[in-house]
């Protein structure tokens, strides 16, 4: 008889111990009769501690990746039951960062129904989040370590804690628990979001935060807020209240929104796009409109000869920038009709002349844009922010160019000034991927737009690819910092906020995937929509 089958004989029969069963030797005295004897004598002999049945150690097979969106870049197996949330787990913070950490922690505990700890110490089954300065990486990157029933998320940033924080509640979203071992991930692009047209459609407060959310879970980290255009003016103004429309956002609800995206590590890049796309400044300020040679008016654009048009920007610049705390602002620069025309200088003589005056004899109307580019840059220039323009706004040729430090913003090679997006990177100039072939989502389908798909973004694109289908070479590819999907309203009653969000999340999961890994994935499109379905 082995000792585990005598161990199970042992506990099937309590009338017979295993030191009864020692003391059968020859001459020694019956056990059970002592134990008579014992009581009679009114003396209680306690019961001999039966032999524990070994417990077999369990046998669990290598983990794998957790499933999310954006899927993590690096997964180490391990063997073990993993980590899943239970009554008495909780979120805790290293006790050095409670302040820092404090916000994701109880965002975390929230979503999982567990505990927050403060600066507890971990125990069995408590998720524990640190940061570390020198824990090499950017500020995005992250470690999420799963071993002995807990969870350690640390990361040299606040950002990258947090989107440690995301994997997690995804993995526990998409298979109930998180996979034993160490997830080390990072974007592979530091730009990464939706730009949203809330002036031609005014998008509520609460529908903006709902995409906040959105994004935050998909590791999405830039919301561009288009407010200002020929249909409307949407974000209250002091300055120039007769600007604004109805509806529009309060100044309280743009703070409480700036607020939300803070939490969630999101900047909000705010655009007054100029000279052109003013026409609802221009409602009240008729006296800056550009007109031809002709006397005709020029849809959305102000007369940039004249300085009373300069004034008023920069005023409103200078009133919104204190407004959006983020780092970064869209000075748009698109579209300025007057250099449509097929010959600028001889339909607008006030602009030719403005021009030479500036820039000397050969200056052309297209110079009098760049410094217009240039001056708003100046304006906004000392908060900080990082500056960007739409790519059809820096010219070639001219006898001055944009100034070096504002981001291009490529979106068309079609429009008047438009290029190749290789000139723009052989200039040396970062720019940001918003191709109007992937990931222009305009509403009602206008100019041969169509809505955007996930399937075709997941499957065809990249970051590299800038315009049209064609990839830039590789060796260009630190240059493009990352890409945005682009909701525009062109036709603002095509879709109601619903339909937009429903039609924009699949694209912005791939999206999503994309900008955080360049590589080709590893899912199928079909498994990859599931998951972002479950999730």
């Amino acid at each position: 008889m082995t000792a585990a089958v005598a161990a199970l004989v042992t506990l099937a029969l309590p009338g017979c111990t295993a030191a009864s069963d020692e003391a059968r030797a020859p001459g020694a005295p019956d056990a059970s009769a002592q134990a008579s004897s014992a009581r009679a004598a009114g003396r209680a002999e306690a019961a001999p501690t039966p032999t524990p049945t070994p417990t077999p150690t369990p046998s669990y097979p290598l983990s794998t990746a957790p499933r999310t969106i954006p899927a993590v870049r690096e997964h180490v197996p391990a063997r073990g039951p993993g980590w899943k949330p239970t009554p008495d787990a909780r979120v805790v913070v290293a006790p050095d960062d409670t302040a820092a950490l404090s916000d994701e922690a109880r965002l975390l505990a929230g979503e999982l129904n567990i505990g927050y700890g403060a600066a507890a110490a971990p125990r069995a089954g408590d998720v524990q989040l640190s940061l570390d300065a020198g824990a090499g990486g950017g500020p995005e990157s992250y470690t999420l370590d799963v071993k002995d029933g807990r969870v350690r998320i640390n990361g040299p940033d606040q950002a990258g804690v947090f989107y440690g924080t995301r994997t997690l509640k995804q993995a526990v979203k998409s298979a109930g628990s998180a996979p034993e071992g160490t997830v080390r991930d990072a974007p592979a692009k530091p730009q990464r979001g939706l730009n949203l047209d809330i002036a031609r459609k005014p998008f509520t407060a609460d529908w903006i935060e709902d995409r906040l959310r959105e994004m935050a879970d998909l590791k999405l980290n830039q919301l561009g807020l288009h407010f200002s255009d020929d249909q409307a003016f949407r974000i209250q103004s002091d300055t120039h209240p007769e600007i604004v429309s109805t509806p529009h956002l309060t100044k309280a609800q743009v703070r409480e929104i700036n607020a939300l995206a803070s939490r969630l590590h999101i900047t909000v890049v705010p655009e007054i796009d100029s000279p052109g796309h003013l026409g609802a400044v221009l409602r009240a300020h008729p006296d800056l409109q550009l007109r031809d040679t002709q006397g005709r008016a020029v849809k959305g654009a102000v007369d940039i000869s004249n300085p009373a048009s300069a004034k008023l920007v920069d005023e409103l610049l200078r009133e919104y920038i204190p407004l959006f705390p983020g780092g970064a602002w869209h000075l748009g620069a698109d579209e300025y009709q007057a250099l449509v025309y097929r010959d600028p200088q001889a339909s607008f003589p006030q602009l030719a002349r403005a021009a030479q005056q500036r820039y000397g004899p050969s200056a052309r109307v297209q110079d009098l844009a760049t410094g217009w580019l240039n001056d708003r840059a100046d304006v906004v220039r000392p908060s900080g922010k990082a500056l960007k323009a739409w790519n059809d706004g820096f010219f070639a040729g001219g006898v001055t160019s944009a100034a070096k430090d504002i981001q291009v913003e490529y979106w068309t090679g079609k429009e008047n000034g438009a290029r190749p997006p290789l000139e723009y990177l052989r200039e040396g100039r970062k720019l940001v991927n918003l191709n109007d072939e992937f990931l222009y989502y305009v509403l009602g389908e206008p100019n041969q737009f169509t809505y955007p798909t996930g399937k075709r973004i997941y499957e065809q694109w990249t970051p590299l690819v800038l315009r049209g289908t064609t990839p830039v070479p590789a060796s260009y590819g630190p240059q493009i910092l990352g890409g945005r999907l682009a909701v525009w309203s062109d036709l603002s009653g095509a879709q109601t906020q619903a339909q937009v969000a429903a039609g924009i999340q699949a694209p912005l999961a791939a999206l999503s995937q994309k900008v955080w890994d360049a590589r080709t994935p590893q899912l199928p499109w079909s498994e990859f929509k599931a998951l972002a379905d479950r999730l």
